[in-house]
């Protein structure tokens, strides 16, 4: 019984190895380990996926906190860093500073 891999269908503790596959013996679901993504994915508005250092534009008009006017559709952002949680980019904003975006509401540049 492998406990390093639960089964990515049902989160299944009791896969076990059957040459190169593991397989889920509570949903019968069979996958490669090595084929896992590894670490941090986020993906855009078009499902695009997202690395750090990427440039992104933001797709909606996005009200800030504090801010009198919010960031506008079309507005570029560089260098994006990805992060853990539900607003998932830490990057700097022209004319508004640093701040955190939720990657539902940017596409790839």
């Amino acid at each position: 019984m492998s406990d390093s891999h639960p089964c990515p269908e049902c989160n299944g503790m009791y896969a076990y190895p059957l040459d190169a596959l593991l397989i889920c013996p509570e949903c019968g679901h069979e996958w490669n380990p090595k084929d896992e993504p590894q670490g941090l994915v986020v993906l855009d508005a078009n499902g695009n996926p997202l690395q750090d250092g990427d440039s992104v534009t933001v797709i909606k008009s996005l009200p800030v906190k504090g801010a009198p006017k919010p960031i506008k559709p079309g507005t570029k952002v560089s260098r994006i860093k990805l992060v853990e949680g539900d607003h998932n980019i830490s990057c700097k904003v022209d004319g508004f500073g640093s701040m955190m975006l939720k990657s539902e509401f940017v596409k790839k540049a």
